[in-house]
Formats: structure tokens, C-alpha cells, sequence
């Protein structure tokens, strides 16, 4: 048998850090004696908890302690991060530490320094001269790079959950449910957009990034979302060619699939707009020049384009076309995600399972997550590959859009008044 101890500090009781941990332990077939708990008193407090972590043997608890670590426990007396190089381009040493998508320290000739663009899924590589480290994917790994290995020297801190009443993220910490209050819910994540906004027209920091598919225009809540974008709500659109394709199709034709947006109904001969819609960028060269040459009037893009706003376009094998702007290297995409994401507050995330776990596994714990979809599996998925901290609103993006421009004009005439 043997034993080493683990502390807890914050709220851990209201972020559900002591009970993963205990799960966790007893879970890999440990034991556990708390040793000291104090609970805060007041909503500001911390509370705190040192548990004695029982084993079969060393090697049992060492496997132990580096599941812990990663819900955001603490090693009384750590020992400094181990390196080693990279021996050659995008390979990684034997037992290489791979990291949570949670802001982690690592502790180097015995100070503790902050590992830069924590995300799921990737490595730490450490420049000793620079006493800086950062996460890279593994394709970004060169050799020579002092990557860390094991589980010694690195301090992993979860988000916790906020303990004020009317947070949004307090009062939507159950799971995605249909059953909701959605005009309490839009109305509180109006607020936070709002604020958002509001300090990113002051600081130029900050913004937010919105993930949206193809079932914005066909639900027909694409006007709202170029109405979002119009108003400043959105610093970086994510998608693919569908959202792109359908919502020119909507401009130039008022149809989305062939389906006449307005009436419902199916247009003789409409199976063929989205392909006259790509056809039409692909003459001008891009939508940028289509917007330029006045081809382009409204719609999503076009008030991307009008607005300065960046986006990715990332390709699938799926893609009609694509249209010019469609990225089609996935690695080339990827990474133009992950920079535009650097110093985001809130992603939004519009009915696509496909392209809202691939912004999750970039996203740092910290920023806040909002995925709207009308299949509660889409945020279940989510969150079971890593985005915990993300919250699900589960309704019809085509209602959700609309309601949340009305909130957020609202919001902004009562500013006025």
C-alpha cells in the first residue's frame, strides 16, 4: 500500500471539483481519507480540502495522481517539470504529457510559469531562455523542442463556476434541456454579448466568434445573423461551403435548397440554385469581389465582407464546388481557427455538430461556450469530448436568432434612453 496527499482549493464544492475527485479515485481502483475540509462561508470564500490518495503501490498512485491533476489537484512539495528533445519533426518523446484544454502551470528550476494556449489534445514545449512555455499540436512539434513528459511540475486549474445569482453560466449549469425558459435564457445571453461588445469597442479585446451551419438560412434566421453581424456582435465567423453556398443562394434567389425561404415551398427547377449560387462567385473570383461588383447585396457574407469580419470556410469531402473561399487543406483551416480564437470571450455555436467540436478542441476552458442546437446529442458530444465548459440551449436555431436580435436591439435602445 501507499499514499501521498493532494490539496484542493476554490469552489470546489459548487465547480463539483470533490466529487470527480473522489469518482476518479475510487474509479481506478484507489481509496481516499480526507484529511482537513473547509467549507467558505460566504460566496466569495474558497473552500478547502487535503485528501490522502491510497494505492497498491507507488506506480498505482503515480497513475492516479495524474488523472487528478487534470480536474485542478494540487501536489503538496511538487518536484520541477522533466523534459526531453524531440528527436526528430512532429514525433514526441516516450511518455509525453498530454494536455487539457484548462489553464496550466508548469514549474521550471522552481519557479511557476503559465503555459500559453492551453487546449485539449496537444504538448507542452518549454524555452528555457525565454522562461516561457506554450502548447503545440503535434504536426507543430520540431526537433530539438524540450518537450514535458510524465506528470511532475504541472499545476492544471479548471474554470469554476460562478456562485452570483443571474449569471448565465450559474443559472444554465444543469444539462441541455428542451424543456427551458428560452426567453430567460436569450435575454441573458444578450447580456453577456452586450457587455462583450461593449469592451471590445472600447479595448479592441476580447469579441466573439460564431459557428454556424447550413440550418441558419434553411431554418431562415440568416438575416438575423447578418443582422448580428451588422450590429458588431460577431469578430469571427466559422463555418463551411454549406452556410456560405445556401445563404448567396438566399440573396440571389430568395430560395435555400430550392425552398423558397419566405413561403416554404419548393421552386421549379431550385435544386440547381446552390450550384448557379457557386457559379456566380467562382465568375467573379471570390465573394469579395462579388460584393465589390455589387452581384453580392445582402445576406451573411455580405455583411461579413462590408464589416471587415474574418471567417473560415473549412472544406469537407461533401463540398459542391467549393466556393473560392473554401479553405480545403484541413491543417490550413485548423490553424486560422485557432489564431482568430486567441483572446475571444464567447464562442456561439449555431447547429453544427461538426464544426462546433472542432472550435471546441481548440478553446481554452475559460471562454465561454454557448452551442444552440435542436438535438440535445449535438452539446452532449460537446461536452463529452472536452468542451465541459460549454452550456446547450436546445431549440430551433430559426426561432433562437431572431428572438436574440430583438433582445440585444432592446438592450440598445434602453442604453439610449
Amino acid at each position: 500500500m501507499f499514499m501521498r496527499e493532494i490539496e484542493l482549493r476554490g469552489h470546489i464544492i459548487d465547480s463539483l471539483i470533490l466529487p470527480k475527485v473522489f469518482d476518479k479515485i475510487l474509479d481506478l481502483g484507489g481509496d481516499y481519507k480526507v484529511l482537513k475540509f473547509e467549507i467558505g462561508k460566504r460566496k466569495e470564500d474558497p473552500s478547502y480540502a487535503k485528501i490522502l490518495v491510497i494505492g497498491r503501490d507507488e506506480g498505482h498512485v503515480d497513475d492516479i495522481l495524474m488523472e487528478l491533476r487534470d480536474i485542478g489537484a494540487e501536489i503538496p512539495e511538487i518536484e520541477d517539470v522533466e523534459l526531453k528533445e524531440a528527436e526528430k519533426d512532429m514525433v514526441l518523446p516516450d511518455g509525453f504529457y498530454s494536455t487539457t484544454n484548462h489553464i496550466t502551470y508548469i514549474k521550471y528550476n522552481g519557479e511557476w510559469i503559465e503555459v500559453e494556449n492551453p487546449k485539449m489534445d496537444g504538448v507542452i514545449v518549454v524555452y528555457p531562455e525565454e522562461k516561457r512555455a506554450e502548447v503545440k499540436t503535434i504536426r507543430k512539434v520540431k526537433k530539438g523542442d524540450l518537450i514535458v513528459v510524465g506528470h511532475k511540475g504541472i499545476r492544471v486549474i479548471p474554470p469554476e463556476k460562478p456562485r452570483e445569482k443571474g449569471e448565465l453560466f450559474e443559472f444554465m449549469k444543469s444539462e441541455a434541456s428542451s424543456e427551458k425558459p428560452k426567453e430567460t435564457i436569450i435575454r441573458k445571453i444578450a447580456k453577456e454579448m452586450y457587455a462583450i461588445r461593449e469592451e471590445y469597442g472600447k479595448t479592441g479585446k476580447g469579441g466573439i466568434v460564431v459557428v454556424g451551419g447550413p440550418a441558419i438560412v434553411h431554418t431562415g434566421a440568416g438575416e438575423a445573423l447578418a443582422k448580428l453581424i451588422k450590429m458588431g456582435y460577431v469578430q469571427a465567423l466559422f463555418s463551411g461551403n454549406a452556410l456560405a453556398t445556401h445563404d448567396i443562394e438566399w440573396a440571389l434567389y430568395g430560395t435555400s435548397l430550392g425552398v423558397n425561404i419566405e413561403t416554404g415551398k419548393p421552386v421549379s427547377g431550385g435544386h440547381r440554385h446552390h450550384l448557379y449560387a457557386i457559379n456566380t462567385i467562382m465568375k467573379a473570383g471570390s465573394i469579395k469581389e462579388a460584393v465589390e461588383k455589387g452581384i453580392l447585396k445582402k445576406g451573411i457574407m455580405y455583411e461579413c465582407i462590408k464589416n471587415n469580419i474574418p471567417y473560415v470556410l473549412a472544406g469537407s469531402i461533401r463540398d459542391d464546388g467549393p466556393l473560392p473561399d473554401v479553405i480545403t487543406d484541413v491543417v490550413e483551416a485548423q490553424d486560422k481557427m485557432r489564431e482568430m480564437l486567441k483572446g475571444k470571450k464567447m464562442v456561439l455555436m449555431l447547429s453544427t455538430m461538426l464544426h462546433s467540436i472542432a472550435t471546441g478542441n481548440l478553446l481554452p476552458s475559460y471562454v465561454k461556450t454557448i452551442c444552440v442546437d435542436i438535438n440535445p446529442a449535438t452539446v452532449t458530444k460537446l461536452m463529452d469530448r472536452g468542451t465541459s465548459q460549454a452550456i446547450g440551449v436546445v431549440t430551433d436555431v430559426g426561432v433562437f436568432l431572431p428572438m436574440l436580435v430583438e433582445e440585444l436591439e432592446r438592450l440598445e435602445e434602453n442604453k439610449k434612453d
